[in-house]
């Protein structure tokens, strides 16, 4: 198979909540297609690549909460442009903490949006390098919560996501 050849960046947001040791996904709706993706978008001037993410979250969401400073990884998909061309982009995704979602955002109206267990979201999403992403984050959270603490230590400590 031939390597994707990246013309394009963009930044998401992966939202998600505890409740628990249960964590949840919030997948939204494409627009074009009506797939389940994440929040995601091009770059911002002035903003940093997380800070951006959760502009897009808040925007195609609603959402409002933390976003991680590290990512927890990327992943490709092409892009549909205009007469039938189309893009590939790399995706880098950071965790977002969802605390609140508001009533009025931007694209409100324009999608579906819903939370899911992780591996239920995980066997949505199109893209298989997006779906390992929430399947591993996923289950990184829902471990026991010394096992959590002991694997963002090391993270810290080492400089790796675990």
């Amino acid at each position: 198979m031939k390597p994707f050849k990246v013309t394009g960046i963009q930044y998401a947001a992966l939202p998600y909540r505890l409740e628990g040791r249960r964590v949840e996904v919030m997948l939204i709706t494409s627009r074009d297609t009506g797939r389940w993706v994440i929040p995601k978008g091009w770059p911002m001037g002035g903003l940093s690549p997380q800070e951006a993410a959760a502009v897009e979250a808040a925007e195609e969401a609603g959402l409002i909460g933390e976003i991680a400073q590290r990512p927890i990884g990327s992943y490709h998909y092409l892009k549909r442009l205009k007469k039938e061309q189309s893009k590939s982009i790399q995706v880098i995704v950071f965790p977002f903490r969802v605390e609140e979602r508001v009533e009025d955002f931007k694209e409100q109206g324009e999608r579906t949006a819903r939370w899911f267990p992780y591996k239920e979201a995980a066997g949505l999403v199109a893209e298989p390098s997006l779906r390992r992403l929430i399947r591993d984050f996923g289950a990184v959270q829902a471990a026991n919560p010394i096992v959590r603490t002991l694997r963002n230590y090391w993270a810290w400590r080492f400089g790796a996501y675990a």
